[in-house]
């Protein structure tokens, strides 16, 4: 009689490959430094701040604006604590290949696309909104507006969002990027004849042609998918550093108050705030229209005339620019970024304000914030109002917006070095 031989150690089972795993590259990242200390004063008067604002407006405005501006603080601290940018992420995917970023970005847009779709698909909204999709028209204007933007913030340092939550920060060379986006985005309202006739086509919604659910929600996410898999062998082929850590604590406890948030939570936290301002107000979230608004102001302040400007006399700009700042949806969301991330950097101990810029970085701050303001107006918005709102609508005007912002990255590495601003190398550290 045979015996069966002893059986060996069972096989591990066989893993499925993650979408969102880490890629590989060429050197483990870094362990995260620790926290420093709680930034006392800057928490107080960020919270005092925070608190005062709320309460102001809800008492003289009403409970939306109240809301939205709550929602904004919100995106604030997600935004810092998972250091979610859109400048650096496209930074490295086109320098060195490093596709974590851009894998964030999907995971961002899928979920945001996919509560969009419940939402404007059911018409759910909040104090009567009526929750609708985010497009642009198809043309010259998007075209040449999203490569312009993006130029612009490789030479500014952040995009539109990465702005506001760097100078809620203390990052003083950024807050020279905001004053640039300002007065770009002011001055392109300001000539707004200039380019208002430029040829393009009416906005391409797919949910108007095939649906939401299985139609356009089923399209973008297997577009976002493409995406993912795109960038994961471009960096196995690649194989780039990974990227720099920044400060962070221990325990989970810790680390969700004070410390680094993964990308991935920041994605599906900004998701999730987003969706809220569209259920709140009925439009998506945006940031640039109110740069225009407030240099606007600025300008009447100093005894101009913008009610005179073709612009302020677009259906719907005439309310903005006619009613308190404090009660516009994007102006309450700017400004509670900015406190937010103030609050935020405080208690992670990192908020600063820094000194000594060097003049060609003072100028590239204010040059790339002036491309992205008069380029966010000629597109239609910045890579939150035309980019990631258009992308989870089904527009086509957001996919174009990407494509074409990828292009201008590829532009902005090649005029970084002339302000001496560096860019990610293959034999880098981290990047």
């Amino acid at each position: 009689m045979t015996t069966a031989p002893p059986a060996g150690p069972a096989a591990p089972p066989r893993a499925l490959p993650a979408l969102f795993a880490p890629s590989p590259t060429s050197a483990p990242r870094p362990e995260a430094p620790s926290l420093p200390p709680v930034r006392r004063t800057p928490l107080v008067v960020s919270g005092l701040l925070a608190v005062a604002l709320t309460a102001y407006v809800w008492s003289a405005h009403g409970t939306k604006p109240g809301v939205l501006l709550l929602l904004g603080l919100g995106l604030g601290v997600a935004l810092f604590h998972s250091r979610f940018g859109f400048t650096s992420a496209w930074r490295q995917l086109i320098a060195v290949g490093n596709g974590t970023g851009l894998r964030a970005h999907a995971l961002l847009l899928g979920t945001t696309a996919t509560l969009f779709a419940l939402l404007i698909g059911s018409g759910t909204g909040l104090f009567g909104s009526q929750p609708a999709p985010s497009a642009g028209p198809i043309g010259v204007g998007l075209v040449v507006g999203s490569l312009l933007f993006a130029v612009g913030m490789q030479l500014g340092g952040a995009c539109a969002s990465g702005t506001l939550f760097a100078v809620g920060s203390g990052q003083t060379s950024v807050l020279l990027t905001l004053g640039g986006f300002i007065a770009g985005a002011t001055l392109a309202a300001w000539q707004f004849d200039l380019w208002k006739d430029l040829p393009a086509w009416e906005p391409v919604v797919l949910s108007e042609h095939i649906g939401w659910g299985a139609g356009s929600w089923a399209v973008t996410i297997a577009a976002l998918l493409l995406v993912v898999l795109v960038t994961r062998r471009v960096q196995a082929r690649r194989n780039p550093p990974p990227l720099g850590p920044v400060p962070s604590a221990r325990t989970a406890a810790v680390r969700a108050l004070r410390g680094a948030w993964p990308l991935a939570a920041g994605a599906l936290v900004l998701a999730v705030l987003g969706a809220g301002v569209l259920a709140v107000s009925g439009g998506a979230w945006g940031v640039t229209s109110a740069f225009s608004l407030w240099g606007s102001e600025l300008v009447g302040a100093l005894g101009g005339h913008p009610e005179n400007w073709t612009w302020w006399r677009q259906p719907g700009n005439a309310e903005m620019l006619a009613g308190p700042v404090l009660a516009d949806k994007t102006s309450l969301t700017d400004i509670g970024i900015m406190i937010g991330a103030a609050v935020a950097a405080a208690l992670g101990g990192t908020w600063a304000l820094h000194r000594g810029i060097p003049w060609r970085t003072t100028v590239a701050s204010v040059l790339g914030g002036v491309l992205m303001g008069i380029g966010a107006r000629l597109a239609g918005g910045c890579n939150i109002g035309a980019y990631l709102a258009g992308v989870a609508s089904g527009s086509l005007s957001g996919w174009l917006w990407g494509a074409v912002a990828l292009a201008g990255t590829w532009l902005g590495l090649r005029l970084r070095p002339l302000f001496g601003l560096g860019n990610p190398k293959p034999g880098d550290g981290v990047c």
